[in-house]
């Protein structure tokens, strides 16, 4: 089993090959909420795993709890995130310092954080916060989850490191938009227009998708709920019996 602590963090050039054979590949988000029946950082331990033995080339998480287990079992790159509510911001994903400040003590290659144009807690814009990140943690690689193509570009100008696709149609300024509608015309437009390398997130639930968004110049593509969430999967066969 891998194990890292801070006395074994990789080094910079080390991240940076790990990062490169991402180009063209796979990334499995191995996440469950609380509410959900695989929750558990031993089952996400595993799930990363079984998706390593599988193909994929990188992993997405949730929590410094489950990434902390997955390290134990795959040497993959991650894409560490923490999801947390707070009353006063719809803003989930890594939304504060607190989240930023537990997935350092794990240390993922990427660490992702909401970049809607939606305020944080605390009324914190986007450029704000960002720039706190940068002057705290200067060396770490942020991803920055959008849902908008205006949002997308705004990112990228300042200074993510990748910018994803990962809350197209989850946003109220997003409502309705599907990643893949007009042969993923978002997606197209952001990689033609980014400087950072894209990452393609976001209801790619079939094989032929994610190869698609690869050939359209995605950097490498997050796929989740379609391998990880044996519940879902479920339902869209059972669904589809009592249609």
């Amino acid at each position: 089993m891998i194990q890292m602590n801070d006395n074994q963090a990789e080094s910079e050039s080390e991240i940076r090959q790990k990062l490169a054979q991402l180009k063209g590949k796979l990334i499995v988000s191995c996440q469950a909420l609380p509410d959900e029946p695989l929750h558990s950082s031993f089952i996400m331990g595993r799930m990363a795993l079984a998706a390593k033995e599988g193909g994929a080339c990188g992993i997405r998480a949730n929590t410094m709890e489950d990434i902390r287990e997955i390290q134990t079992q795959v040497d993959l790159p991650i894409i560490g995130i923490v999801k947390r509510d707070y009353p006063d911001s719809s803003v989930y994903i890594t939304p504060t310092m607190k989240e930023v400040e537990e997935l350092m003590e794990v240390h993922p290659e990427i660490i992702a954080l909401d970049a809607t144009g939606r305020l944080r807690p605390n009324k914190l814009p986007l450029k704000e916060f960002f720039c706190e990140l940068k002057v705290k943690y200067p060396k770490q690689l942020w991803m920055a989850d959008c849902s908008t193509v205006e949002e997308a570009l705004y990112a990228d100008s300042l200074g993510f490191d990748f910018i994803g696709t990962t809350m197209v149609g989850y946003t109220p300024q997003s409502h309705g938009m599907k990643i893949e509608a007009d042969d993923f015309l978002i997606l197209r437009e952001i990689v033609r227009q980014s400087a950072h390398p894209v990452i393609a997130e976001g209801n790619i639930d079939t094989p032929e998708k994610a190869k698609r968004v690869i050939e359209l110049g995605a950097y490498c593509v997050v796929v989740g709920s379609i391998i990880t969430r044996p519940q879902l999967i479920t339902r869209s066969f059972a669904q589809m019996l009592e249609s």
